[in-house]
C-alpha cells in the first residue's frame, strides 16, 4: 500500500513539474523557432532547426544591451545598499541599547503591513519634486533599504550570543569592526539570502522604472521587452527570444545560490 501511495504521489508531482516547466521551456524554444513555427497552430514544440540569428535580431531592433547594463548597475547599487543598512540596523536593534527601541520595532513591524502599491505615487511625487525623474538616481534611492530584511537580520542576529559583542569591546574593537570581522561571517547565509533575494527582486522590478523613467537609455530590462513587444509587431519568435534573454541570467543565479538561499530561511526558522 505504501509502495502504490509513493509511485502516486510521484506521478502527481512529475505531473505538476512539466506543467510548472512547460511554459519556460517553451518560451526558449520559441525563441529559437522561424516566425512561421512560433505561430503556427497546432503549435509548434521544437523547431525544425535552431534559429540562433533571432538573438541577434533582438539586439538589433532594441538597446537590449544598454537595457541589460542599466539592470545590472541598478540591482547591483540596490543590493549593496540594501545589505549595508540592513546589517547596520539589525546590529543596532540587537546588539545596542537607546531609548524608544520597542516603539522603533513596533513601527517597523507595522509598516511591513503597508502594501508597497499605497505608497509608490507618494514615492513618485517625491523623486518629481527633487528633480530626479529619468535618472539612476530615481531608480535606486527609494530602495537603498528594505524595512523587511532588516526585520529578518534583526530576527537572525538575536540567535548569536551577545557574548561575541561584549568579547570584542573588551579586546577594544569597534562597533564597526565587530560588524566587519565576527558578524558579517556569522551571519553570512542569512546575508547571502538577502542579497539574492534583493537582486532578485531589483531585477524583475517593472512597475517604479516604468513610472520614473520614459527614457530608452534609463529603461531596464522588464520594461525593455515591454516596449520591444510594442515596437516589434507580429514577431512572435523575437519577443520569446527577448523574454528568454530577460529570464535566463536570474535563473542561472538562482540556481547557482539556491542553497544558500534555502539554508539561511531555514536557519533563521529554527532560530527564531
Amino acid at each position: 500500500m505504501k509502495k502504490v501511495v509513493t509511485i502516486v504521489a510521484l506521478v502527481f508531482l512529475v505531473v505538476l513539474g512539466i506543467i510548472t516547466l512547460f511554459p519556460f521551456v517553451y518560451m526558449v524554444l520559441a525563441g529559437l523557432m522561424t516566425y512561421s513555427e512560433a505561430t503556427s497552430i497546432p503549435p509548434t514544440i521544437i523547431p525544425e532547426k535552431f534559429q540562433w540569428a533571432n538573438y541577434a535580431a533582438v539586439f538589433s531592433k532594441a538597446p537590449f544591451l544598454q537595457y541589460f547594463i542599466n539592470t545590472v548597475f541598478v540591482s547591483l547599487v540596490t543590493t549593496i545598499a540594501t545589505l549595508i543598512t540592513s546589517v547596520l540596523s539589525s546590529f543596532a536593534l540587537t546588539s545596542l541599547e537607546f531609548k524608544f527601541k520597542g516603539l522603533v520595532v513596533g513601527i517597523m513591524v507595522s509598516l511591513l503591513m503597508v502594501p508597497y502599491e499605497s505608497i509608490i505615487f507618494t514615492n513618485y511625487n517625491t523623486i518629481a519634486k527633487m528633480g530626479l525623474l529619468n535618472s539612476y538616481a530615481a531608480l535606486i534611492i527609494p530602495f537603498l533599504t528594505s524595512i523587511f530584511y532588516i526585520y529578518y537580520l534583526n530576527s537572525y542576529l538575536k540567535g548569536i550570543s551577545s557574548t561575541f559583542y561584549k568579547a570584542a569591546k573588551i579586546d577594544g574593537a569597534s562597533d564597526l569592526e565587530y560588524i566587519w570581522r565576527i558578524l558579517v561571517p556569522m551571519s553570512r547565509p542569512a546575508l547571502v539570502t538577502v542579497g539574492i533575494l534583493t537582486f532578485i527582486s531589483s531585477w524583475n522590478s517593472f512597475l517604479w522604472p516604468l513610472l520614473v523613467t520614459n527614457e530608452k537609455k534609463y529603461r531596464l530590462l522588464n520594461n525593455g521587452l515591454a516596449a520591444f513587444t510594442t515596437e516589434s509587431g507580429s514577431d512572435v519568435h523575437l519577443q520569446m527570444a527577448a523574454a528568454t534573454l530577460t529570464v535566463i541570467p536570474i535563473l542561472i543565479i538562482y540556481l547557482i545560490f539556491r542553497k544558500e538561499i534555502i539554508r539561511g530561511v531555514a536557519k533563521n526558522g529554527i532560530k527564531g
